[in-house]
């Protein structure tokens, strides 16, 4: 059954659970702003910073204004995976546009004068390209340890920010030389010879005749995982007034006093850093929708696609156990996403609620790095919302064969996406290691009973993934109080690897656990009936994925493990009738995907992309 033929009550309660509470008017400019360059050449050629900016236009006006960016969390995550299906690289300029540089000065500047609200507003409105710069290439944990500077003239009032050497060059998509760029940058703060920690400060790059004095960038570096204008960039004794600070509270006297009420380095860090939130919380979105478009895609392309294989001669490949397991498992993956998607928005809405941390008040301490201190939940999110989509894109490539390989299917630039964004936005293996070094130290609970639930329940999974994580935080904090802590490389060097497999754990914990939540507030029955089987199916693959380390520490048998293939079989018939509805609500509209895996007919839509050229003479 089609999406279209259900009542109006059941068709935007299905628009709820996959766009979150954006109405259809958004949703409508949204889909408009899009299909307007659709494609992955969108952007291309030798007027590429010009259409960039014009592509950000057409998002910045479906946006409220630059001082309410941030007001609505759904929007902003819908406006970015709807980007993501239509162009990843499109996506990406946009979260480094809007969340990080815009949302750096949403959040940290103190109050919005008219100088930095023209600026604002001249991002928002597409005059200007957004940047964010705090990798410096030459060192690794170079948040820990930013060496760019911007030292306090008292004389001028004014800061100078310096690069004090190649090493120190910062890594960014700022290679866009032929509009106006506006960073972000952040630097260590320096008055009167002491170091103040990392603060961030608003500084032009470039202007409509090209790089600004001062500024000096590489030559391009080039990604072919994830396309855009990388360069690194290298400041000389860059003049940036007192306006341009992000002071986020902290101030500097008329008589050179400085205060801040972070109360520390680390605390400030933290601070500064806290803008990533809105990173972390968008991910799910944007995972979930390339996860969707994608496992729709591959569902597509194994109904039409005729095998000429012994065992049956010209059944489609989706007749295959093989390929159900796989496509229909991506599809059940991508609405686990949808679900997680929520969650994370629910996160970030709150945290955009609290007052930001400030000396005194509970905070967690930095551990390996700062991510999981900044927020927990959300780093997270984004670590396991990235590693399954870019799993579920690789599985759906790897089934459509050649096709699914082309640049013009869009899969491989999903998968590139994803699989890039492991490691930017905060490397998700060290968010994992830091999640499980302090899920070790606060102990945990005893692991509770096998879960009584069938893996045909969407139950099975959560209950199952917790107490697995239970297992693993016992496991390690027995581990942990046999060092000695006060060698904290000699202790945490060799149990890295369970580290990591504990935050790991636990991230894909926080996404099983909003699958069952999302189900039990779907009011319409027909489509909680619809989506239960896919939250079930999930569960079964994602406990085929864990299956070694779930045998390993006993918190599966091997008969249970042997069970899930028959699970995996009963859950793929029972999805197959609600098919239909499924794709249908899953995919996004043609005009945006502009992929011919999209197509009702593959093999002519590909066709009618192509061109013919004939040897010889008649």
């Amino acid at each position: 059954m089609p999406l279209a033929s259900l009542p109006m009550a059941t068709r935007d309660e299905m628009q709820r659970l996959l766009h979150g509470p954006c109405d259809s008017s958004f949703l409508s400019a949204l889909h408009k702003a899009l299909a307007a360059d659709c494609g992955p050449d969108a952007g291309k050629g030798d007027n590429g910073g010009r259409q960039l900016l014009h592509r950000l236009r057409l998002l910045g006006e479906t946006l409220p204004t630059a001082d309410r960016l941030l007001d609505d969390p759904a929007q902003v995550a819908a406006i970015h995976a709807w980007a993501a299906v239509a162009d990843p690289s499109l996506c990406l300029a946009a979260l480094v546009h809007h969340l990080l540089c815009l949302g750096s000065m949403a959040q940290l500047a103190d109050g919005q004068g008219e100088h930095l609200g023209r600026r604002m507003e001249s991002l928002r409105a597409g005059r200007a390209k957004g940047v964010y710069l705090i990798t410096e290439a030459g060192q690794a944990n170079s948040h820990l340890a930013t060496r760019t500077h911007a030292e306090f003239d008292p004389a001028a009032g004014e800061f100078v920010l310096h690069t004090p050497d190649l090493q120190a060059a910062k890594f960014g998509s700022a290679g866009t030389l032929d509009v106006p760029q506006t960073a972000v940058v952040l630097a260590r703060l320096v008055t009167d010879g002491t170091d103040r920690g990392v603060f961030a400060f608003v500084v032009d790059l470039t202007g409509d005749d090209g790089l600004l004095t001062g500024v000096e960038v590489s030559s391009p570096l080039g990604l072919g995982a994830l396309p855009l204008d990388y360069v690194l960039v290298r400041f000389h004794h860059v003049r940036v007034p007192y306006a341009d600070w992000l002071a986020d509270g902290a101030g500097i006297g008329d008589d050179g006093t400085f205060h801040d009420p972070a109360g520390s380095s680390e605390r400030r860090l933290q601070r500064t850093l806290r803008v990533g939130q809105g990173l972390w919380a968008t991910m799910p979105a944007v995972a979930a929708a390339t996860a969707r478009q994608a496992a729709v895609q591959a569902f597509n392309y194994a109904r039409q696609r005729r095998t000429q294989g012994r065992l049956a001669p010209g059944v489609p490949l989706l007749a295959y156990r093989t390929q159900q397991r796989a496509v229909l498992g991506a599809l059940a993956d991508a609405f686990a996403l949808t679900c997680a998607a929520d969650g994370a928005r629910t996160v970030w809405a709150e945290s955009l609620a609290a007052p930001a941390p400030r000396a005194g008040n509970e905070a967690e301490a930095m551990g390996f790095t700062p991510w999981a201190a900044v927020n927990r939940p959300l780093a997270a999110y984004k670590a396991a919302a990235v590693r399954l989509a870019a799993k579920v894109t690789a599985v759906c490539q790897s089934r459509c064969g050649f096709s699914g390989y082309l640049d013009v299917n869009g899969l491989a630039a999903y998968h590139g996406f994803h699989h890039a964004f492991d490691a930017a936005g905060g490397d998700s293996q060290l968010i994992f290691y830091d999640i499980g070094r302090s899920l070790a130290e606060e102990g945990g609970q005893p692991p509770g009973e096998t879960p009584s639930a069938p893996p045909l329940s969407p139950h099975w999974w959560p209950a199952t993934v917790r107490r697995h994580q239970d297992s693993l935080t016992q496991r390690l904090s027995e581990q942990l109080r046999t060092t000695d802590p006060n060698a904290p490389f000699d202790t945490w060097n060799p149990l890295l690897e369970d580290a990591g497999l504990l935050g790991e754990v636990h991230a894909d914990m926080l996404v099983a656990e909003n699958v069952p939540r999302t189900l039990d507030g779907i009011r319409d029955h027909d489509l909680a009936q619809a989506l239960r089987p896919l939250a079930a199916l999930h569960g079964v693959m994602a406990a085929r994925r864990w299956s070694g380390s779930l045998l390993a520490h006993g918190t599966l048998q091997p008969a249970d493990i042997r069970g899930l293939s028959v699970a995996a079989d009963e859950l793929c018939d029972a999805v197959a009738p609600h098919l239909p509805l499924l794709t249908d609500a899953f995919a996004h509209p043609d005009d945006v995907v502009c992929a011919p895996l999209a197509a009702p007919d593959y093999d002519t839509a590909l066709r009618a992309t192509l061109t013919w050229t004939r040897g010889g003479t008649e």
